[in-house]
């Protein structure tokens, strides 16, 4: 027993000596808890760790990899295909589990998501001319961001209020069609806009919006399905409410407003946000090769004199 400690204590010397070399070093911290810092490669570790709460945790020779995840943030210049493969990638990363994969657009900056909703009223021969009078645009949230009631260019026949809810009474704090056109398209500008029969909108607006940064409710493929409506038909924002949402719009005459059909349009977007987008970034034509990496991109031009060998031009004559 006497030679044993005497062997112990040799040993527990030359393990000193070696932390004392380490702390001079810099490369161990004097005031650590012995078995609490990484020894260094080729010295072996006699302790195992301790934790927090004071359990023991088996030593490990190797430490694991970090996985590869999906980046949970996106440039400020993220291109809205990019967005949505980056939808398709957090997807795909939860493999199928919805706790590992959030749904909402927190991850994907929901400042670039507005929902636009327009009333229309007539002006022209008999009234049968559409132009803007009323524009409401929300946030993601629902919250909103425009509501401004617009003075169409032309005289206005009808005011359409049993659909529009417009009455000459508002007209009297109308904005001229010109202003209001260019504070909206501000706001539309760089976003993904949503809205349901969004075409009527942007033509009220005289506008044209990017398709691949539209999202049309009406022609979602995702939410028709989930209602148990046919595919290929239109569906009304109404219907789509009433059986994703449970709730009612438009109910009664002369009151549709347009910042509700604007917030419900988001809600319904919302809802199918995930698979829409997953739907959407498989669509996608793939992206065209860069000509910095293809030569092929510049092949018509190989046939110019300028990039034929002098030599060979020489040869040649």
């Amino acid at each position: 027993p006497q030679g044993r400690s005497k062997k112990k204590s040799r040993k527990h010397q030359r393990f000193m000596e070696r932390r004392a070399v380490l702390e001079q070093k810099g490369l161990l911290s004097p005031h650590g808890r012995l078995g609490s810092q990484t020894a260094e490669p080729g010295l072996e570790a006699h302790t195992t760790l301790t934790t927090a709460n004071g359990t023991v945790a088996p030593r490990c020779d190797e430490v694991p990899k970090p996985k590869r995840v999906v980046s949970a943030s996106l440039s400020p210049s993220a291109s809205p295909d990019s967005i949505a493969r980056h939808h398709s990638a957090l997807l795909s990363q939860g493999n199928g589990s919805s706790k590992r994969v959030r749904t909402s657009s927190l991850v994907l900056r929901p400042g670039k998501y507005v929902a636009i909703d327009c009333e229309m009223v007539g002006t022209g021969p008999q009234g049968k001319l559409s132009e803007l009078a009323r524009c409401s645009v929300v946030s993601y949230d629902g919250d909103v961001i425009y509501d401004k009631y617009v003075q169409p260019e032309l005289p206005i026949v009808d005011y359409r209020t049993r659909w529009s809810g417009i009455t000459k009474q508002h007209m009297k704090n109308a904005i001229p069609f010109r202003a209001a056109q260019a504070e909206i398209l501000n706001i539309l500008k760089d976003k993904i806009v949503v809205g349901h029969a969004i075409h009527h909108d942007f033509q009220a607006l005289k506008y044209f919006h990017p398709k691949d940064r539209t999202r049309d409710t009406s022609q979602s493929s995702v939410l028709k399905k989930r209602a148990g409506l046919p595919v290929r038909a239109s569906a009304s924002l109404k219907n789509l409410a009433r059986f994703l949402l449970h709730k009612k719009i438009q109910e009664f005459e002369g009151r549709h407003s347009s910042v509700e059909d604007a917030q419900t349009a988001m809600e319904l977007y919302r809802l199918v946000e995930v698979q829409w987008e997953k739907e959407l970034a498989h669509s996608l034509p793939p992206r065209p090769p860069s000509p910095v990496t293809d030569p092929a991109a510049d092949s018509s031009q190989y046939l110019d004199d300028q990039y034929w060998p002098t030599d060979l031009m020489a040869s040649s004559l």
